[in-house]
This record gives C-alpha cells, structure tokens and sequence, in this order.
C-alpha cells in the first residue's frame, strides 16, 4: 500500500507546486524536499518532471471529460449553461498550471498537445450542441454559423481568461475565473429573447454578490 500511496502524495504535492509557484520554476528535487523524500524516490514512481505532468494530465483530462457533458433526454436551458461552466472552470482552477504555462507544456510534449487538441474539439462540439439545444427551446435566436463563431470565441476565453487575468494585473485568480464564467455568458446573451436575457442578467448579479 505504501507506493500507490507515494505516488498518490507526489501527484498531489506536485500539483500544488506548478500552481503556487509555476511549473518551469519547480524541479523534481523541489518536489522531492517539499514530500521529505529522496530524489530517488521520486525518480521509483516518476522517470521525470514531465513523467509527473503526463499523469496529472490525465486526471485533468477525466475530470474535464466529466464535465464536457450535454443534458440528456431534454433541452437544455441557461441553468445548464451555468453549471456546466462552473464545472469546466473549476476544472481550469485546479489544474491552472497547464493553463498558465500551457504553449510551453505543449510545445514539448507532442501527446499532450494532440490530448489537449482532441478536448477542444469535444468542447467546441458541446458548445455547439448546446446551443443548438437553446434554439430549439427557443431560447436564443441565432444562425448555425452564429453558434459555430460563438463556441469557438467560448473556447477562447476558458482557455486564456487566466493568462489575461494575470497579465492585466489581477491579484485574486477564483474571482478572476468567476469573471470568466460571466464573460462567456455574456457570448451569449446578445443571441437570447429579451425575457432570458433578463434571466441571465438576473443570475449574474446574484452571482458576482
């Protein structure tokens, strides 16, 4: 039991590191002093630091997957919307280290990169069938070439909304992500029927309280 136990602490202990400090600035030896644990160790569980990240990807890419999923059986409305953002952003928020450093993580691993790839292509495919969705309840009015450019700018913003954050000088990064949740919904709201866009502007302010 001790090793799956180990290799369970590193992950964890690693994961609260890249989002601290930045995962270019910590080095398996870091690692290593912070679990009290050899290098060697590390090294049992872990070829190396990208070894680590590959396995947080992987939990990062279930829990988005998880997320990623449109209501079944029904039409979806804004509350759909609303949670499955939450969702996704809180995903973004615990594994914001891959998305701070994400052109650097990508460009040197080329599995990742087509990982990564094949999640924004399920997300902009969800997006878009939500969206769907919300027309057929006649709840938004827009063209399929409307939703396709707005599923795509969605993507955009949950993908760099941090890295703007930051730049911008945002102290305060889970008020900087409900920030992007607002943001991505006011996408929408130019394309809702005027009683659901007092809906959402209604579940806006409530939610920035």
């Amino acid at each position: 039991m001790a090793a799956p136990k180990t290799r369970q602490r590193i992950l964890d202990t690693s994961l609260a590191m890249f989002n601290l400090q930045g995962e270019p600035n910590v080095t398996t030896n870091h690692i290593a002093d912070e679990l009290e644990i050899s290098p060697g160790n590390l090294y049992y569980h872990f070829r190396n630091k990208d070894d680590i990240i590959e396995q947080l990807f992987q939990r990062y890419e279930e829990r988005m997957d998880s997320a990623l999923v449109a209501p079944e059986g029904r039409l979806p409305n804004l509350e759909d919307i609303w949670l499955q953002l939450h969702l996704v952003f809180e995903c973004i928020w615990e594994y914001r280290f891959l998305y701070r450093d994400l052109v650097d993580i990508l460009s040197r691993n080329r599995h990742l990169r087509m990982r990564f790839a094949r999640i924004l292509k399920r997300a902009a495919g969800n997006a878009t069938t939500v969206m769907r969705g919300l027309v057929q309840a006649g709840v938004m009015r827009a063209s399929g070439t409307e939703i396709e450019g707005t599923a795509t700018n969605i993507l955009v913003i949950a993908t760099f909304w941090l890295n703007y954050a930051s730049v911008r000088g945002d102290k305060d990064e889970q008020e900087a992500i409900r920030n992007g949740i607002v943001q991505v919904m006011m996408l929408i709201s130019p394309f809702l029927r005027d009683e659901e866009r007092v809906h959402l502007n209604t579940l806006t302010l409530a939610y920035k309280v």
